[in-house]
């Protein structure tokens, strides 16, 4: 049976090496690569294909949560398991409506993990017990028809955009950090400020900060 191609993507490496000997336990399981934050993750996946993707939703440079799209449109054959510390209802709907195949609690990685890591490769779903609850609520507003999730207002780029500059980064930084021109970076950065109805760069800064888009 061909192995089961599994990549890692945390900032935590000693939790990494964590997960890692545990994916390494179950058979059939190969870890085809790590990487620390989202923009590695990105840069890993045009030179490694996994059949899965285990991903944290707290890494620098450039979130998990809006990794994953990227992750998608980059290897969309690629099935999604999130590991995280988060069970905040954010969280998961944002996961979910990315499409992820599995959303699993860290402290409950020793136990679950292996079962996941089979549901998935079985071609099925696998979702924590321990976020029932949030779960269960999130499908309560849709039935009822008041939507689970916060308005989107930026684009991924922007969003992207917008925590780099959050960091200090420099307009060239950004551009090459995101394989884009600098013009872009300008153009981005406008419309950033034109949709928050913001007029400098501080303010630019104190959003992300007051939103937690710089953790």
């Amino acid at each position: 049976m061909r192995p089961f191609r599994v990549l890692l993507a945390d900032d935590h490496a000693m939790f990494r090496q964590g997960v890692r000997r545990l994916l390494e336990e179950i058979p059939g399981v190969e870890v085809v690569g790590e990487a620390g934050d989202g923009l590695e993750l990105l840069k890993l996946l045009q030179r490694v294909t996994p059949h899965l993707v285990v991903l944290d939703l707290s890494m620098p440079r450039l979130r998990g949560v809006e990794a994953l799209y990227e992750l998608k449109s980059a290897c969309p054959a690629a099935k999604v398991l999130v590991l995280t510390m988060h069970k905040e209802r954010e969280y998961l709907y944002h996961a979910l409506k990315a499409g992820v195949a599995g959303f699993l609690v860290k402290e409950d990685a020793v136990e679950e993990l292996e079962a996941a890591v089979q549901a998935l490769r079985q071609g099925k779903k696998y979702f924590s017990p321990r976020i029932a609850p949030e779960m269960q609520e999130m499908l309560a507003d849709e039935y009822q028809g008041r939507g689970g999730g916060v308005e989107e207002v930026l684009s991924l780029r922007e969003k992207q955009v917008l925590k780099l500059i959050a960091e200090g980064r420099s307009s060239k930084e950004i551009a090459e950090l995101l394989f884009i021109s600098q013009r872009t970076v300008h153009n981005h950065r406008a419309n950033i400020l034109r949709k928050l109805r913001l007029k400098r760069i501080t303010d630019l800064v104190r959003y992300a900060v007051e939103k937690g888009l710089t953790g």
